[in-house]
């Protein structure tokens, strides 16, 4: 039997299977080593950004692993982390340093952990969201939340697969007639669209083709699974069998190249936009609210 779904007019998404690979990855030792670079690699693009956070927001902390990354670029700045999930809660507090230890005087204090409810309209003037934005069904309603929650001026920096990720894969379930491998990736175009119609300005949207090779077809699988599961409703329903699993390896296996390894590609796709002052429509007659005034007179002062 599928799982019930949540989707939106461009994207079907099963999300209890998403649920499901969230909390397999939470059992996990470690975050994936694809989302450890990915924040790498992102983390390359924040020297275009010429102001300095004084509170920073990650959206999904434990499996965006991106704490360092933060820590070396806004040593100084506050950090706040919203766990999409309760059972990734648990993998965001840091263990605290004993009262001892230089730590406890040395900068500033360790991340702070807040439910999504608690998060302040205007909170931080840096949200960052490193490969979570995919596991959502309804991406566009994350924008506006992450809107909310930035400053006037804040700016957004996040990460995902684009809809290039696993072209090889997808082509080899086409040709087999297997169904669908996984759910739909948001085009990165459209990501930016979504930005505008969340009230960002100024999006830039950017993507890398990331290759990637194993040893064998049993270890793709491995790394694949660590990275998500198939949230696409259309899906074949039911368990696939020992033997079916067998010709997916075989069939894996010569996508190897001449090096004998199996490859398969990631699209990765980089947002950054920035929250600006509230503009009143243009009318015969034009009514502001209280707090909508303050943010534009804040702005006009800075």
């Amino acid at each position: 039997m599928n799982a019930s779904t949540d989707s939106t007019p461009s994207r079907a998404f099963d999300t209890r299977a998403a649920q499901r690979a969230v909390r397999r990855m939470a059992a996990a030792e470690q975050p994936p080593w694809l989302h450890a670079e990915a924040a790498r690699r992102m983390a390359e693009r924040l020297p275009m950004i010429r102001r300095t956070p004084q509170t920073v927001l990650q959206w999904s902390s434990f499996l965006g692993a991106s704490e360092a990354v933060l820590r070396d670029a806004y040593p100084q700045a506050r950090l706040l982390a919203v766990e999409p999930a309760e059972v990734l809660e648990a993998r965001s507090v840091p263990v605290p340093a004993p009262w001892w230890s230089p730590k406890r005087w040395a900068g500033p204090a360790a991340v702070t952990l807040l439910d999504e409810q608690a998060v302040a309209p205007g909170s931080a003037e840096l949200l960052w969201s490193n490969m979570a934005l995919h596991g959502e069904a309804d991406p566009t309603a994350l924008l506006a939340r992450w809107h909310a929650a930035l400053a006037v001026d804040g700016f957004l920096m996040f990460s995902t697969f684009g809809a290039g990720t696993l072209a090889e894969l997808r082509g080899l379930y086409r040709e087999r007639g297997w169904g669908s491998p996984m759910a739909d990736f948001v085009d990165m175009h459209d990501l930016g669209d979504m930005l505008v119609h969340a009230g960002f300005a100024d999006p830039v949207m950017d993507q890398e083709t990331v290759r990637l090779t194993w040893a064998d077809a049993a270890a793709l699988l491995a790394e694949l699974r660590g990275l998500g599961a198939n949230a696409d409703p259309r899906r074949v329903p039911g368990l696939r069998t020992p033997r079916w699993q067998a010709r997916l390896g075989e069939a894996l296996q010569a996508l190897a190249g001449t090096h004998g390894r199996p490859v398969l590609s990631f699209e990765l796709v980089y947002g950054h936009a920035f929250k600006a002052a509230p503009r009143p429509r243009v009318a015969e007659r034009t009514e502001v609210g209280l707090e909508e005034m303050r943010q534009m007179v804040r702005s006009r002062r800075t």
